[in-house]
């Protein structure tokens, strides 16, 4: 008796766009990542599937909606297939990591077996909890077809694991795009993937991955790290591009809501999409402070660029006001 489990991979999230580590901080899916769902969901019409499973993150449960939603199917969440735990790395930008700690940087991506962060666990421990996650998820539908979202790293060792890979042959390995789908067959104690990160269903304008310096071959930096000057009213944070100054981005509290009050990228450095990186800055302070909303003056010309992040107009009493919901997550 076989069972056929699908894997998906999360939309693209808050993280991958801001170029921010999140592993097990529970971030939101963004416009572009509900934008994939739609080709997500159009990929699995006319698949039958019974259950539908995930990480209980918000970004893979929103990602699952995709396929129990019209199948008014219950969402089950599964804590085992979390994304890895990054400890110290959390919330810190790519840039930062790299920064701070070089060797640890390279290694997560291509040692897996050597990577050690305060407060993380070791990809061991992902390996075997996602493992015994197939296995549940199996024992509990024999010879069904489900599917479960969970995330890039996990499912990365997952699969590797499941294909006879050792952790350093892992770090060999490839990525996967966001939403992309793997395959397994579960007959008994034997696992088989079936085929792995496929992304075929999602448009090349929707991919991150395309719209990403590293998976372009740029090479290079691509991301900022930020310095925090001192300030009398609000946050100021200048944006490096390895040692260049690049940008600056400044937010203060109001009552309900944290306001951009600049945000300049060097002219250069246009058109690479590197800008929203300061737009994440905010979401995050504002996060931190218990606020929902960030709010920023824009023109006319630049409505368009705002509004691809999910910015939307605050009223026809304001009109060159722009809000953002952030959303508290559970």
């Amino acid at each position: 008796m076989i069972t056929k489990i699908f894997l998906v991979r999360h939309a693209e999230a808050e993280g991958n766009l801001f170029r921010v580590a999140h592993g097990q901080y529970d971030s939101n899916l963004t416009p572009r990542g509900y934008r994939q769902l739609h080709y997500l969901r159009q990929r699995f019409e006319g698949v039958h599937l019974d259950a539908v499973y995930g990480s209980d993150l918000t970004r893979t449960h929103a990602t699952a909606s995709a396929l129990y939603v019209p199948r008014n199917l219950p969402f089950q969440p599964l804590p085992l297939l979390r994304e890895v735990r990054l400890g110290d790395w959390e919330e810190r930008t790519w840039a930062e990591i790299k920064r701070r700690t070089p060797d640890m940087y390279r290694w997560f991506n291509q040692r897996p077996d050597l990577w050690r962060v305060e407060g993380a666990e070791s990809f061991d421990a992902v390996a075997e909890r996602t493992v015994e996650a197939v296995r549940r998820i199996a024992a509990e539908n024999p010879g069904k077809t489900v599917a479960a979202a969970s995330h890039g790293a996990a499912l990365r060792t997952l699969l590797g694991t499941l294909e006879g890979l050792s952790l350093r042959e892992i770090g060999d390995s490839g990525h996967s795009d966001n939403t992309a789908v793997s395959l397994l067959e579960v007959e008994g104690d034997q696992i088989r993937v079936v085929f792995r990160d496929d992304a075929s269903h999602v448009p090349p304008e929707w991919s991150t991955f395309r719209r990403q310096n590293w998976y372009k071959g740029g090479g290079g930096d691509e991301d900022f790290w930020f310095i925090p000057l001192a300030a009398e009213d609000g946050m100021v944070l200048r944006a490096m591009l390895g040692e260049k100054e690049s940008g600056l981005v400044t937010f203060r509290r109001e009552a309900d809501a944290m306001r951009i009050t600049n945000y300049v990228i060097n002219p250069e450095l246009r058109g690479r999409h590197l800008g929203v990186q300061l737009l994440g800055q905010a979401v995050k302070y504002a996060r931190r402070q218990g606020l929902w909303t960030v709010v920023l003056a824009c023109s006319q010309d630049l409505r368009g660029y705002f509004a691809q992040y999910g910015f939307v107009s605050a009223g026809p009493d304001m009109a060159l006001d722009l809000h953002l919901t952030v959303r508290e997550v559970p």
